[in-house]
């Protein structure tokens, strides 16, 4: 951790890792499951503790996964971080950085305000999901997934060493091309417990793009009718800061 923190020093950047689980210590020991401070709590309101990515997580509550779904969606629900990669990135350059390595526009971001985004590799594809806060204090607080710890800071650190300027545009221009070539591609699609519909995301030609274009997609090698719509799928009603 302190290798990754000295290269971004040197231009003029300052990268750091948070402790893991907000300062509990790692364990060794390959097969102990290690605990989020939240991990008593879980277990009080019934949670489903199950294995993953070396952590003791809740993978269900006492309700059903619908009836946690809408409780987000009408109310708000809380999501446990502590086993999470969360880095801080400091430096005048930080903003230059971080939009050199992900497909967000994150120098629009207000303070303390977050955007989901996308970590890219040099030919634009995509390595993993993540997201980007702008915080008041002056740097960035990236969370990204348990799963892919190593690997998210392996990109992080290569991309500082090689920092001076070209991901972003070689990126943007990729993916531009990409959408022109491909006849279409759904990338995830899941039941909306909201709308009682299926949605998904995917490409598709530009001409085809517009809202409201109607599109033959296969789902289990039968052909269903689909029709493309703006996001969000489900109109939002929670606060957001302005």
């Amino acid at each position: 951790m302190h290798r990754a923190v000295s290269m971004v020093a040197h231009l003029g950047l300052r990268l750091q890792a948070l402790p893991s689980a907000l300062g509990r210590p790692f364990s060794c020991a390959q097969d102990v499951l290690r605990r989020t401070p939240l991990y008593d709590f879980h277990l009080a309101h019934g949670g489903k503790m199950v294995a993953f990515a070396g952590w003791s997580l809740p993978v269900q509550y006492r309700d059903s996964h619908v009836d946690s779904h809408l409780h987000t969606r009408r109310h708000c629900s809380l999501f446990d971080v502590s086993h999470m990669l969360q880095t801080k990135i400091l430096g005048c350059d930080r903003v230059k950085l971080m939009e050199s390595l992900v497909v967000g526009d994150i120098a629009e971001l207000r303070p303390n305000q977050g955007t989901l985004s996308l970590f890219t590799n040099e030919a634009g594809g995509i390595l993993d999901d993540l997201i980007v806060t702008s915080t008041s204090e002056g740097y960035l607080y990236v969370v990204s997934n348990a799963g892919c710890w190593d690997k998210d800071l392996a990109l992080m650190q290569d991309k500082v060493r090689e920092f001076q300027n070209t991901g972003r545009d070689v990126s943007l221009e990729v993916v531009e091309n990409a959408l022109l070539a491909l006849q279409g591609t759904v990338t995830s699609g899941c039941p909306s417990p909201c709308l009682k519909k299926n949605v998904a995301m995917g490409y598709v030609p530009s001409e085809y793009s517009r809202p409201g274009t109607p599109l033959l997609v296969e789902v289990r090698r039968k052909q269903q009718v689909a029709v493309v719509s703006k996001m969000p799928f489900v109109t939002t009603n929670y606060y957001t800061l302005k």
